[in-house]
């Protein structure tokens, strides 16, 4: 299971990291792969950003039913099992010291909803961080730097989505580069959530490194052959060589 990570750098459109941000935490109750598990933000920005966030998580909550319907925005956990994890997770995290800045609770109606979760005061590596719990909880972290924001995004087992949020190109190369995340999927200026349709889908370490989609999709299905045809009437050696 992931822990896909999000950081927000302080040179950042603001609008469109929240609503980035949002989306990859709780789009489908965060019942995805590639739902943001760790949210990384500038300490420069980051209570702006929280605050905004929670904005944005009380308005989808106005749009809270039925999956099926176009009109709703956030949808229940899958079953009784998955509302017991989530709420037992809510529990460890109140145990061990950490800060509920938004949601923690089951919501009053028909059905497993809950409330998306924002988490803050606990360490990269707290068990419970490291967990996968597959609902829509986030934990947050605060850096100086993008060199702290990239050892968070690579400090665990999987390596599935990433994305960074920056103005900066020097950044945004180093993120993409060999030093820089170290995920399947590397995004920039937008969400963990979702893929590119064209691209490769899969990830790195102990989440393997077998894709799907892309050019690499077809090629596991295909075998590797040299073919080489001479068209003409004399007989060319290999490195120019002259048998005769």
């Amino acid at each position: 299971m992931e822990k896909n990570c999000l950081s927000v750098l302080d040179d950042l459109n603001m609008e469109m990291a929240i609503k980035a941000t949002a989306f990859s935490c709780i789009g489908t109750a965060g019942q995805r792969c590639t739902t943001t598990r760790r949210l990384i933000l500038h300490r420069n920005i980051e209570r702006q950003f929280i605050d905004k966030l929670k904005e944005a998580y009380r308005f989808i909550l106005g749009r809270i039913g039925d999956p099926l319907d176009n009109a709703t925005l956030y949808p229940p956990l899958h079953n009784q099992h998955s509302l017991e994890i989530y709420e037992d997770t809510i529990k460890e995290i109140v145990k061990i010291g950490g800060n509920i800045e938004f949601g923690g609770k089951r919501i009053n109606r028909k059905g497993f909803y809950v409330q998306p979760t924002i988490v803050s005061g606990l360490e990269p590596d707290a068990e419970v961080v490291q967990r996968e719990t597959f609902a829509p909880i986030v934990y947050v972290f605060n850096v100086n730097s993008l060199e702290e924001a990239i050892a968070i995004n690579n400090n665990v087992e999987q390596g599935l989505s990433s994305s960074l949020f920056t103005e900066n190109v020097t950044d945004l190369f180093k993120w993409i580069g060999p030093e820089g995340s170290d995920c399947g999927i590397v995004n920039v200026n937008i969400g963990t959530s979702g893929a590119e349709i064209g691209g490769a889908f899969g990830g790195e370490k102990s989440t393997g490194g077998g894709r799907e989609s892309g050019s690499d999709a077809w090629k596991q299905y295909m075998r590797r052959s040299t073919v080489t045809i001479n068209y003409g009437k004399d007989l060319s050696l290999a490195q120019g060589i002259k048998f005769e």
